[in-house]
């Protein structure tokens, strides 16, 4: 059989790579060729021109593009991405074509960072620590640190208007709370385990599952106005789509107690920005943990970054060094898939 063309722009595991060598002749382009953000669509065009298979990572390719590859013998795309927007699958599946992606690539490592986000919060740890690095709470410099009086119960002093506690607050616990999950999919019920290793008790909100499917997980399946008033701490795991985009509102905000929280390491366009804003300085919700922003890099002057109730990271919740193996593992099969004739396992069908 004669090997089939492939152009190649995401990386993949070293023993799928050699096995599709032995079926393809694989040219490198995109980003895994010239580094991640270096590349134009129009550069993309050019470089994956002519090919039956094409890989893609977060290259883009409009309906220009997509129609350019099908009219010069594209047969197969796949993007690795979890929510593969950069293509236009509208003009995909004009063409009879379908497209592969790689739904929960980082469920783990997200899920991960999203409990790790509600500690944060919870405890006060980087608003503390950040306070510690400044100076807050310190004593004056000593000569020899060494030199430490022989106390057997070392604290921070009385509980009193200079004891950290008093000006960061005291955290909570997650054992007994109440963690609302908007969006039970692959990152939702990666997120729910951990959670209720903590203790936490899950309610889960997804119009598009049962509920007799979300509570095999152990989650209880609630409608949306009934995890929004009951939860102690709301986790966002929806998918930017026209029918969620700001649709975590001031009607939302309204509905949760006053003490609940909000963690979004999804997409920030799924918020109402100026609703979000205002939520968190009226104190209509205790604070928030987010790690996506309307714009990145986040303006430096963004109302968020100079709350004191607001963690806030820089968009690093899907990405660790076990990302791009997941991924990579899920495209090589789909490709695979397709060489082989079977049929295909991760198909987005959204336009």
């Amino acid at each position: 059989m004669a090997k089939k063309k492939m152009v190649l722009c995401t990386q993949l595991p070293e023993e799928r790579r050699k096995e599709l060598e032995e079926l393809c002749d694989i040219t490198e382009a995109g980003e895994l060729l010239h580094g991640k953000g270096n590349v134009t669509e129009a550069q993309t065009r050019e470089e994956c021109r002519g090919y039956e298979i094409v890989a893609l990572g977060d290259e883009y390719a409009g309906a220009e593009t997509i129609q350019d590859w099908v009219d010069s013998g594209m047969k197969f795309i796949g993007v690795a991405k979890g929510t593969p927007v950069t293509v236009d699958n509208k003009t995909i599946m004009d063409n009879g074509l379908k497209l592969s992606y790689t739904p929960g690539r980082n469920r783990v490592a997200v899920a991960e960072f999203t409990i790790g986000l509600m500690i944060d919060m919870a405890r006060k740890m980087s608003l503390s620590a950040e306070g510690l690095h400044k100076g807050d709470h310190t004593s004056p410099a000593k000569e020899n640190i060494y030199d430490v009086p022989d106390v057997k119960n070392v604290t921070f002093g009385p509980l009193d208007e200079k004891h950290p506690f008093t000006d960061y607050g005291i955290g909570f616990e997650l054992y007994g709370k109440k963690l609302g999950i908007a969006g039970f999919g692959a990152i939702g019920r990666e997120v729910a385990k951990r959670a209720q290793a903590f203790g936490m008790k899950i309610l889960a909100y997804d119009p598009y599952l049962s509920a007799d499917k979300i509570e095999a997980t152990g989650a209880r399946a609630c409608d949306l106005d009934t995890m929004l008033a009951e939860c102690d701490i709301l986790s966002l795991h929806l998918p930017v789509v026209d029918a969620t985009r700001n649709i975590v509102n001031r009607d939302w905000f309204s509905k949760m107690k006053k003490t609940a929280y909000v963690v979004n390491t999804a997409r920030a366009a799924v918020i109402d920005q100026k609703d979000f804003i205002e939520a968190l300085q009226n104190k209509e919700i205790a604070g928030a943990a987010v790690d996506v922003y309307w714009e990145e890099p986040v303006p430096q002057n963004h109302p968020l970054l100079g709350m004191r109730n607001v963690v806030c990271t820089p968009h690093m919740a899907g990405l660790t060094t076990d990302v791009d193996h997941w991924s990579g593992e899920m495209m090589s099969t789909e490709i695979l898939h397709y060489i082989k004739g079977e049929e295909r396992e991760y198909i987005w069908t959204r336009v």
